[in-house]
């Protein structure tokens, strides 16, 4: 790693020498006489630490300091005078700087203040890389999805996220809803302020008021405290709520004020507070049809519902789940610091069959588990989860012979030897027991195995742990 830069503005020779000798070894060293050279040494070494003397010819340090800051923010000042006043303390820091030293200055403290300016802009540098991956991760671009109804979307958040007007997500539970709702945030000019999520369906109604608009000290018993809350958390940012439709009926009336006045009041408070906050809702719900039963505000509903976004459930997107496979490979290996697993024909021919009743979520999870769980780099529909490999099998099946590619008797086989198995199992392949569950008699299942080819060797090695 290269060196951090130090500029070292001041007219003394002897003060420069000295900060040379302290911090040699620890910096790039840069030096100024003047205001004016500052300015420019400022511009072109973009320096970590600034040493800046109050007092220098041809010019105020303390205005030095604001056009510094002004060209290079991220620039941590520390003034060097020799007045020790509160009032230069004051003014310096107001102005901008970090800390301030007097002359003449103890080595000692001189150190420990330039390591602690130091370590502000190692901070301030990795909190605005950070903020940088998260813009990154969350771009419209990085949305999986090429699908019709996904490419319509994606033209809506880029619409939307240049403008403050408040967004209604829908879609079913794992459809993506809150990646949505940050890829309008971060693609948005609010980006580097707060989103701030509340679960709605989280909280008990008790609650939510409290966690939404904050409570005073003394407003309730154990409210020892104030407490700040979401909406007041989420200033100058947004504020996404999930499961929208779970708000009781009288915390939806002052959560509507809150939106239409940008005004709320703590709990046990009086005084009211503005806030600069962009409203993004969710819900799983309909919440047209909801509020046309009583059991949602219809002036909430019109007030969020100025943008709407209906996101599709993964099973009417089927061209996007290979897509999305792919993606989540790639992810849950590098999270496990595996090679991305390889699925064989038959698994994804289940995957794309597959229902999907949990979305894209299910898929995410499915993915984990199997980078975590699958023993071989290959994963096989012994990998699969038992439910999703006998049902899919038999989706499979069943499409094979309604297109006729393959006969009905095989469908009836493999439906039959896959319950024959099942019962075989559960009873630790004992035969009899597995014939008694089956409604049939020992000597008519003994057939069906012999003509089924099923012996002792598909029987679960874990069963036959078990059942030694």
């Amino acid at each position: 790693m290269s060196q951090p830069c130090m500029l070292v503005v001041d007219d003394e020779t002897g003060v420069r020498e000295s900060i040379r000798l302290i911090f040699g070894k620890d910096f790039r060293l840069c030096e100024a006489k003047s205001g004016e050279e500052a300015l420019r040494r400022t511009r072109d070494e973009q320096p970590e630490i600034i040493l800046l003397d109050i007092l220098m010819p041809g010019g105020n340090g303390l205005d030095t300091l604001k056009q510094i800051k002004a060209l290079h923010p991220a620039g941590q000042v520390i003034m060097l005078t020799a007045l020790n006043t509160a009032r230069t303390a004051f003014t310096a820091k107001e102005s901008g700087a970090f800390d301030y030293v007097t002359k003449p200055f103890d080595v000692d403290e001189l150190r420990l203040r330039v390591s602690r300016a130091l370590e502000r802009t190692q901070l301030s540098s990795e909190l605005e890389r950070l903020k940088e991956e998260v813009a990154r991760k969350y771009g419209i671009e990085n949305i999986v999805g090429k699908s019709k109804a996904m490419l319509d979307i994606y033209k809506v958040v880029a619409l939307v996220a240049a403008r403050k007007s408040t967004v209604l997500i829908t879609g079913e539970s794992g459809t993506g809803k809150e990646l949505i709702a940050r890829a309008i945030h971060y693609n948005s000019d609010r980006c580097a302020k707060p989103f701030v999520v509340i679960n709605c369906a989280a909280l008990p109604d008790t609650l939510i008021e409290s966690e939404l608009f904050g409570y005073e000290k003394g407003a309730f018993t154990n409210a020892h405290q104030r407490k700040v809350g979401h909406f007041e958390l989420a200033h100058g940012g947004t504020l996404f709520l999930d499961e929208i439709g779970e708000l009781g009926m009288g915390t939806q009336a002052k959560f509507l004020r809150a939106v239409e006045m940008e005004t709320f009041t703590r709990l046990g408070g009086t005084e009211e507070i503005k806030v600069d906050v962009r409203v993004i809702a969710a819900s799983n719900r309909d919440l047209e049809k909801l509020a046309g039963s009583g059991g949602f505000r219809r002036d909430l509903f019109y007030r969020l519902n100025v943008v709407s976004l209906q996101l599709p459930p993964l099973r009417e997107r089927r061209e996007d789940i290979l897509l999305l496979l792919d993606h989540f490979l790639k992810l849950k290996a590098k999270e496990s610091a595996v090679a991305p697993r390889i699925l064989a024909p038959e698994v994804i021919d289940c995957v794309m069959s597959h229902p999907w009743p949990g979305n894209v979520r299910e898929l995410e999870n499915l993915v984990e588990r199997l980078t975590i769980l699958s023993p071989h780099e290959t994963v096989t529909l012994a990998d699969l989860p038992e439910g999703m490999r006998f049902r899919d099998q038999t989706v499979s099946l069943k499409e094979k012979v309604l297109q006729g590619s393959s006969p009905l008797s095989d469908a009836v086989d493999e439906f039959e030897r896959e319950m024959i198995l099942k019962a075989l199992q559960k009873t630790g392949f004992n035969q009899t027991k597995a014939a008694s569950l089956l409604g049939t008699s020992r000597r008519v299942l003994r057939y069906r195995m012999e003509k089924l080819q099923i012996t002792e060797s598909d029987q679960d090695p874990q069963d036959t742990k078990l059942s030694g």
